[in-house]
């Protein structure tokens, strides 16, 4: 069954965030081709540099789903808006995970 199509927006990249054990910023928005369609991947990474627990970090993806209809439309806030479809299904997950791993080379890949 094929997932309801969803309006996603595009995030704002290279703009930190700071969070209580660090910050996190987005710093890269590119598609990714799995099973024949496009999805659209935000990459960036985490500084855990604050924390009472020790240093770190890591690289991680975000996954909001396959595109339907890449930067569609602008919001009122000027931000580019995107049709996707969430990929729900575990499996299929997984099999995207890894291909996205291989290419971007992060550690952590989240669907949204």
């Amino acid at each position: 069954m094929r997932a309801a199509v969803e309006t996603f927006t595009h995030p704002e990249l290279n703009k930190p965030v700071t969070a209580v054990g660090g910050h996190y910023v987005l710093t890269g928005e590119q598609t990714v081709v799995f099973q024949g369609e496009k999805l659209l991947v935000f990459s960036g990474h985490a500084v855990f540099d604050t924390s009472c627990c020790g240093a770190g970090g890591c690289a991680y993806a975000l996954v909001p789903g396959i595109i339907d209809s890449y930067r569609c439309r602008k919001a009122a806030t000027g931000r580019w808006l995107s049709k996707v479809r969430p990929i729900r299904d575990e499996r299929l997950r997984q099999a995207a995970a890894a291909v996205i791993r291989k290419q971007i080379q992060v550690l952590q890949v989240q669907f949204l």
